[in-house]
């Protein structure tokens, strides 16, 4: 399975997707979500979707020095937390921003594409689909 942004337009920046991951993750808030929306001048401009868009190749994966990062099998990474040390390489790397950060133990969250986020997102922005129809909805 693959999480797609299928058309950012529709974002009107509620931030549901958010509070679903932090839950997914037995948190409250927005502090512990690995998927962001940022507002590009409020409703007038729009909002931007920041997650991991499983890179074929990923930058965050070449730059990690303890391969806490591996390959995820449908692109992407998966993150080995004991084996990370801190270091923020990862998301210095991340060339969309999609590496969060979590203050508390000083580590990266990356998303897993679980898809829980897109079962939240009233109007469609993102969805979840297997390989072979990801492709056909990727912007």
């Amino acid at each position: 399975m693959k999480l797609i942004v299928v058309d950012s337009e529709r974002c009107v920046g509620c931030q549901s997707c958010m509070f679903a991951c932090a839950r997914r993750h037995h948190e409250a808030g927005l502090a512990k979500s690995c998927i962001g929306v940022h507002s590009s001048g409020g409703m007038e401009r729009g909002f931007n979707l920041k997650v991991c868009r499983a890179c074929e190749d990923p930058p965050c994966l070449k730059m990690c020095p303890t391969g806490a990062l591996r390959p995820a099998r449908r692109g992407g990474v998966r993150l080995d937390l004991e084996k990370c040390h801190g270091c923020g390489n990862c998301r210095s790397a991340c060339l969309l921003n999609a590496v969060f950060w979590n203050s508390e133990i000083n580590k990266p969250m990356i998303c897993s594409h679980c898809g829980y986020c897109a079962k939240f997102c009233p109007h469609g922005v993102i969805a979840v689909f297997k390989e072979e129809e990801a492709k056909e909805h990727a912007l």
